[in-house]
């Protein structure tokens, strides 16, 4: 394997994952013939190692539905990388998920963790489990029998899960409950969890609440304030929700908010008052978009928020959610700063669009690990039996966002009028993930 490229790597042993390779020539593209003390041989020997998961689970999930009907899901457990401490990230249920996307977002969790100081290592999983559409119960059940399956492979110093896209503060609940009635362990091993039930505060709204705080050390690191900002955000989650939240709080202009059946736009921007009941209708309800009774806004049925114009764009849905026509109607309307609230929802063909261009681009890895940072806080309380209030959990949360920044500046300087913050991101945690693997398991020249 050694003497193959990464790219035949990768079609020969992850054949058709395609959203796994984007992932990892993302970051190979970046550092090869960038690293100070090592050679392309070391970096390909290297990135060998790290495109390999430690372990792949996967399983059955077998449940019953309101009606006694037998179902039947697919779960995976994806633990990638764990030479930084204990594998973390989230779970995923949504009728999309496949070994691919989980593979592409365990890989991209290794170096997000990197780039928050924090000892954790990178993982993900989740089922092609749709919980849109289904009862509390029906809910409850697929988590009981999904974690029957999965709590043989985690453990608070293992691996700790914690929510994503479908699997929010309920499902986590009937998660660790389930943990706990088949391991009689009150422990950390799974985080999200409500503060009543062992949580932190702040977790709800990490993700969000870091996106705004990591901009804002952007635009100032660019002389640009987020005050009076027009903002594009895509979705109505829990990323999208607390983000829009957090940049009233900050006086930015709300334009657009979304979700798979279109975008409703405010010309002169979301009121505060309509944006609570809009929260409360997606979270509470869990209601369509198209079904909310706007007072000041125009719902766009089938359109992405893209085409308006706006000085910033917060895409917040899902991964690939921004394709190349995308960035180029973003340019041309007037964007001059892009932030991933998303896990990599700027594909490979929008990356390429700006790469080059005068635009600040906040890369998820880094924009995106707010989430994470709190989750790690969660562990934390959980390992020593205390808890911290929201003002504490908010203070710390942006100290970590604020040095992620800082981690992302050190190795670049300014070019064609902005700092290349990707680039950044991706050489300080593959350095930091390559010296722990080197100094963990050896350097691997010998076997070169």
């Amino acid at each position: 394997m050694q003497n193959q490229s990464i790219s035949e790597v990768l079609s020969h042993y992850h054949s058709y994952q395609s959203e796994f390779h984007d992932a990892v020539l993302d970051v190979y593209e970046d550092i090869q013939d960038k690293l100070v003390g090592l050679d392309r041989h070391e970096i390909d020997n290297l990135f060998q190692r790290i495109i390999e998961p430690d372990r792949t689970v996967r399983f059955k999930v077998e449940w019953f539905d309101d009606l006694g009907n037998l179902q039947v899901n697919r779960g995976w457990r994806i633990q990638f990388n764990n030479c930084l401490g204990p594998y973390k990230g989230g779970l995923r249920f949504h009728p999309t998920v496949n070994e691919s996307i989980l593979k592409f977002l365990g890989f991209e969790q290794i170096f997000k963790n990197a780039l928050t100081g924090l000892p954790m290592g990178g993982a993900k999983g989740g089922s092609d489990f749709n919980p849109k559409g289904k009862s509390n119960h029906e809910i409850r059940r697929f988590c009981e029998s999904y974690m029957n399956e999965l709590c043989r492979y985690i453990g608070a110093d293992i691996d700790i899960p914690a929510g994503d896209i479908g699997v929010g503060t309920r499902e986590v609940g009937y998660l660790y409950g389930q943990f706990i009635k088949l391991t009689s362990q009150f422990t950390g091993v799974i985080t999200g969890k409500h503060p009543r039930f062992g949580g932190s505060c702040g977790r709800e709204e990490a993700t969000g609440y870091g996106c705004v705080y990591f901009l804002e050390e952007c635009l100032e690191n660019h002389e640009e304030k987020l005050s009076g900002k027009r903002v594009l955000l895509s979705g109505t989650g829990n990323v999208a929700l607390h983000c829009a939240e957090k940049l009233l709080e900050e006086d930015a202009t709300v334009l657009t908010l979304s979700d798979s059946g279109g975008t409703i736009y405010y010309k002169d921007g979301i009121s505060r008052s309509e944006f609570f009941e809009l929260k409360n209708f997606k979270l509470d309800k869990r209601e369509r978009l198209k079904n909310f009774k706007t007072r000041n806004g125009e719902f766009r049925e089938g359109n992405k928020p893209w085409d308006i114009e706006a000085d910033i764009a917060i895409p917040c849905a899902t991964q690939n959610e921004v394709s190349g026509e995308d960035a180029q109607n973003l340019l041309k309307n007037g964007v001059f700063a892009i932030a991933e609230g998303a896990n990599m929802p700027l594909d490979k063909n929008a990356l390429e669009v700006i790469k080059g261009k005068e635009v600040i681009f906040a890369p998820a890895k880094a924009a995106n690990a707010g989430g994470v940072a709190v989750s790690g806080l969660e562990r934390s309380q959980n390992s020593t039996h205390l808890s911290m209030s929201m003002k504490e959990v908010d203070k710390k949360l942006r100290k970590t966002m604020r040095d992620i920044h800082g981690n992302c500046s050190e190795f670049v300087s300014k070019k064609n009028g902005v700092f290349p913050y990707k680039l950044g991101a991706n050489i300080y945690a593959f350095k930091k993930v390559s010296a722990a693997l080197i100094g963990l398991r050896g350097a691997g020249r010998s076997s070169s």
